[in-house]
């Protein structure tokens, strides 16, 4: 049977806990949160206290537990709105610190009286504030996912806001072979700035992730940005093609609604002749474990050149074999200092000879997501086998390198 607020039981409590502690309304109904819906806690208490009839209406000012908190929820609703004056948001949730003082009482209480109906007096000022702020800013509160949680001291009045960063998703091509995908931080100075250099605290002068983020920095007033790709290529290699997928996520956003069509393009438009980017819509936290976790198969060209001219007949056997086979490659010694020193087993899916002349030739790859190129090609000494130069007998390295597809997206 459901309990009501005339039950004998929630009485005799509400009787008992009003003879020892002068509570509001507020407070009182508040202890019998789980009795009766529809009601707000104000209203229960003065329910509970009409029921009773020879206790006195507590004013809010007067109560023991909260000591006039509730009188203020409209001043803490006005204070929290003041502070998200200048952010763009649909959605909100209000958190609350309270004085430990009355935390400690309501603790008290809860032991004298009967925890099993109650709820937390946060959950209720909470709760009072949402409401006002909700119809005062034509908002809606979000318990799961809300574009600002505004969180108030209310000792002190002051605001923090947690605000939900911006993701965008999209793909890039990089057509400029200097370009790192992300900032690389000077070894010397570790981002302070020194002579090493030139004070900007990066061994590059820009990278992709920076000049996608900059105008979305601009239109979103965000004050940060991190860069999620699936995977990366070399600074040294161009990405073609149908680009490669990445999230781009902007902290801090004080404007969230964009035209990514008019984005794409003044994006496009400033780093012409470095990349360019397609396929921007709005995206989520998801996406970024998806896209760094996605298997994707990846298609490169790569031109190579040998110490001596490459024999046609021995490297058109070569392609033919490493068809479908599985390489090993140990960590590359370039990358050694970056990289857990582990076997890589990384399957080679297609090879198609593209051109081949004395010393040079052009080859297109399918591999595995993860496989070093480069490696294929030189053998790194016996770290990757087996190996082109090795099946070839003929020391070679790649004099260019391009990523021309990510397959699977």
């Amino acid at each position: 049977m459901v309990s009501t607020l005339k039950d004998k039981k929630i009485v005799e409590i509400a009787e008992k806990t009003l003879s020892k502690y002068k509570l509001c309304d507020h407070c009182l109904g508040r202890l019998f949160a789980k009795v009766e819906h529809g009601f707000t806690n104000e209203e229960r208490g003065e329910k509970l206290r009409k029921n009773l009839k020879q206790y006195r209406k507590i004013e809010i000012k007067n109560c023991w537990l909260c000591s006039g908190l509730f009188s203020e929820i409209q001043h803490f609703a006005d204070i929290i709105s003041e502070h998200l004056n200048d952010y763009e948001f649909e959605t909100f949730l209000v958190g609350s610190r309270t004085d430990e003082e009355i935390l400690d009482r309501e603790q008290e209480l809860l032991e004298f009286a009967d925890p099993d109906y109650s709820e937390p007096i946060k959950a209720e000022l909470n709760r009072e504030i949402g409401k006002i702020l909700e119809k005062e800013s034509d908002k809606t509160v979000d318990f799961e996912n809300p574009n600002i949680m505004a969180v108030i001291d209310t000792s002190f009045d002051v605001v923090d806001l947690q605000i939900k960063p911006l993701y965008i998703y999209g793909r890039y091509n990089k057509y400029k072979r200097d370009i790192p995908q992300t900032r690389w931080f000077c070894r010397v100075c570790h981002g302070k700035g020194c002579r090493k250099c030139n004070y900007t605290g990066k061994m590059y002068e820009t990278s992709v992730g920076e000049l996608i983020a900059r105008r979305v920095l601009d239109k979103t007033m965000g004050d940060g940005e991190s860069f999620h790709g699936c995977g990366r290529e070399d600074i040294d290699v161009c990405m073609l093609g149908n680009g490669r997928p990445f999230v781009l996520e902007i902290k801090n956003p004080k404007i969230r609604s964009l035209d990514l069509d008019q984005l794409e393009e003044e994006i496009n438009s400033y780093a012409k002749g470095k990349i360019k980017v397609n396929d921007l819509h709005f995206s989520s936290k998801i996406e970024i474990a998806r896209i760094k976790s996605a298997d994707f198969k990846k298609l490169y060209r790569v031109t190579f050149s040998g110490e001596k001219a490459i024999n046609k007949e021995k490297l058109k056997k070569v392609v033919q074999t490493l068809r479908g086979k599985t390489i090993s490659q140990f960590t590359p010694s370039r990358v050694a200092r970056r990289r857990a020193n582990i076997v890589r087993n990384r399957k080679i899916y297609n090879l198609n000879i593209e051109l081949i002349d004395g010393a040079t030739a052009t080859l297109t790859i399918e591999t595995q997501s993860g496989t070093y190129i480069k490696e294929l090609i030189s053998g790194d000494d016996g770290r990757t086998r087996p190996s082109i130069s090795e099946m070839i007998e003929v020391p070679c390295k790649v004099t260019e390198l391009d990523v021309i597809e990510i397959k699977g997206e």
